[in-house]
């Protein structure tokens, strides 16, 4: 035991003082561009919290992918909020469980019914963005990715339940990502607790029980973490002190990366280190990590508020994607942080790479203020960010060109026809 203390604290010790990662290729490229946006973000690294993973993939004649990381200004010690990011490994673990389980009847498609058996849980019978009207796992994830639904993140975070998905993430390799709340306000305690759900047949009858689940494990914070130097609170009330993170979700940017690689290329990563997924799991994930709100029939969203780069950063500089492009991905936004983790494909000139990203946007330093550069620094930095290296990417020499493929999806059409009414507002 004496032994096994020793080296959690030399652990701890290193990655406290661990120095970011940092990539000349990757400062180079930056550089290369001139692009001011770029330019001041870099040269003010610190107080932007700016975190950059580009990720290249090369093919060799068997067309196995080998990839290679850069980085900037890199640290798992340097916190950030990963707000709606925390949907990706949500989606996942909602599927893995139905693996797991191995209930007959019942997969991400069933109907489920959301009771309530502890303060302040909220009964959930329907869903109105459904086609049958009824709430399921596949239609969370279909909003959480189309459009980073927050309902949708607390509902499947009930299916998981707080204990086992902290578990499964943490045999898979991601010990320094937690998954502690809900966005619905709750306390510790509170969040500790999953609603009971209820699924059912097409004629309501009940095909599995899940009573309320209760976390009895506990969390490791190695320290505090604090931003900002005041917030609203939700009185909005001006508190002059930082917002403290040290008990909230935390899912450092290598880690979102890794588990986006580790879907879309299982292949790459030890067995142990996979989501227990099968085909079909594979096959609606790469569908709804890339589809568009205009491609799909349900939910119906008005695509002039929620249109094709809505959730794609990269390449929100327009509202129209290029459309020999596609991005599979997860963003998230909050408390000033915007982040986004993609896998980019051009199909017709046989691209490919992968790009992670994080910026943090409050110049007043205060938080829940609704005051944040999104629209004047964020946004813009991540286009820019996006557009530099997927044309330096084009231009990039390949000794195989990549066999995509696999990533080619036949997707949903609207019906011009169709009449009914188009969802304007979204919690995210």
């Amino acid at each position: 035991m004496r032994y096994t203390k020793f080296f959690l604290l030399l652990l701890l010790s290193c990655q406290l003082f661990a120095q970011p990662k940092m990539s000349k290729e990757l400062i180079d490229i930056l550089n290369k561009s001139n692009n001011e946006l770029i330019q001041k973000v870099m040269n003010n690294k610190d107080s932007f919290k700016v975190q950059i993973i580009y990720t290249q993939i090369n093919r060799d004649k068997n067309n196995k992918p080998h990839f290679t990381n850069y980085y900037f200004n890199v640290d798992a010690n340097n916190y950030f909020n990963p707000a709606s990011t925390v949907k990706l490994p949500l989606a996942f673990l909602s599927l893995e469980k139905f693996n797991d389980l191995r209930v007959k009847n019942i997969d991400a498609a069933t109907s489920m019914l959301f009771d309530s058996a502890y303060k302040r849980q909220v009964i959930r019978h329907s869903d109105s963005t459904a086609e049958n009207g009824l709430p399921s796992v596949a239609q969370f994830i279909r909003k959480a990715f189309l459009v980073s639904d927050n309902d949708a993140y607390n509902r499947m975070y009930q299916w998981v339940s707080q204990q086992t998905a902290n578990r499964s993430l943490h045999d898979k390799g991601y010990t320094t990502t937690r998954i502690t709340r809900q966005f619905m306000g709750f306390t510790e305690d509170e969040n500790r607790h999953t609603n009971p759900i209820r699924f059912i047949d097409t004629n309501g009858n009940t095909l599995y029980n899940q009573p309320m689940l209760y976390n009895t494990d506990s969390f490791y914070f190695p320290s505090s973490i604090k931003v900002g130097k005041g917030y609203l609170n939700a009185k909005d009330s001006l508190i002059n002190e930082p917002i403290d993170f040290t008990k909230a979700n935390n899912l450092p940017l290598e880690d979102l990366q890794q588990m986006l690689k580790s879907v879309l290329f299982p292949a790459s990563v030890a067995a142990k280190q996979r989501f227990r997924l099968n085909d079909n799991d594979y096959q609606f994930l790469y569908r709804y990590l890339s589809q568009y709100p205009s491609e799909t029939k349900y939910p119906f969203y008005d695509t002039t508020i929620f249109y094709d780069s809505y959730v794609k950063f990269f390449f929100r500089g327009k509202h129209a994607m290029p459309k020999n492009v596609r991005v599979f991905n997860k963003v998230g936004w909050a408390y000033g942080f915007l982040t986004d983790a993609s896998y980019i494909v051009d199909f017709e000139n046989k691209t490919e790479f992968m790009l992670a990203a994080t910026i943090y946007v409050n110049s007043d330093g205060i938080l829940n203020d609704n005051k944040y550069e999104y629209e004047t620094i964020g946004w813009p930095f991540m286009y820019q960010l996006g557009q530099i290296l997927y044309q330096y990417e084009l231009q990039r020499e390949r000794k195989y060109k990549p066999n995509v493929d696999a990533f080619k999806i036949n997707y949903e059409h609207r019906d011009s026809n169709d009449k009914r009414k188009q969802i304007k507002e979204v919690d995210n």
